[in-house]
């Protein structure tokens, strides 16, 4: 198993399907993987870097996955884990939503914000909240994300409830995050406002940012 590269960034490609390949030379010899466009983004062409990396070998195929932190890895193997998720729908999820993001709608169960993640439908967002709810909890108090996931002071159900109206006005799953979780912080914001209050103080910081 490898579990991290360090070396030159070669190249990085955009292939069919939205996939980004990147090559990493490590003593002579490039490394061919995929990568989420979220680091593609943050490395150039000639600059050194580590990469974490997934091995995953399918019918005697091998692919190799980087990524950008041990965490983002670690999580792209969870997701692996649930049934009818693959490598590239993995990715997707990792691509739409911040780590923490994602943690947190899962445990919470908020399918309708999974679903905006091309390729999840209602049945893989149940499933991945069945699947993963339990597990997520663990472990992102070991990644160090339990604070995040907790940070904002809302019922699961109103939860839902003001990101899915923040999604219909074209704000991203990150954006909402940002907002409400800035939001919750406003101390003359009380914890037991409406879905409506919580929806124009998130619009109010979203616009002044």
């Amino acid at each position: 198993m490898i579990s991290y590269l360090k070396g030159t960034v070669a190249s990085i490609v955009k292939t069919s399907g939205n996939r980004v390949i990147l090559i990493l030379e490590v003593n002579a010899c490039g490394y061919e993987m995929q990568i989420p466009v979220r680091l593609s983004q943050e490395l150039t062409a000639g600059e050194q870097t580590q990469i974490f990396t997934h091995l995953q070998v399918r019918e005697e195929q091998p692919s190799l996955y980087g990524f950008g932190s041990s965490v983002q890895r670690d999580l792209f193997r969870l997701l692996i884990s649930v049934s009818g998720i693959g490598a590239a729908l993995a990715i997707a999820l990792l691509d739409t939503f911040e780590i923490s993001d994602l943690v947190q709608a899962i445990v919470s169960n908020n399918t309708q914000l999974l679903l905006q993640t091309p390729g999840v439908g209602g049945k893989t967002a149940e499933r991945i909240c069945l699947e993963l709810k339990s597990k997520l909890v663990s472990w992102s108090q070991t990644a160090g994300l339990a604070a995040t996931t907790a940070a904002i002071p809302l019922a699961p159900n109103i939860l839902e409830e003001v990101q899915a109206a923040l999604l219909a006005v074209g704000y991203s799953p990150s954006e909402i995050s940002q907002a409400l979780t800035a939001v919750s912080q406003n101390a003359l914001v009380p914890k037991n406002a409406s879905p409506e209050e919580w929806m124009k103080q998130a619009m109010t910081w979203l616009s002044s940012q």
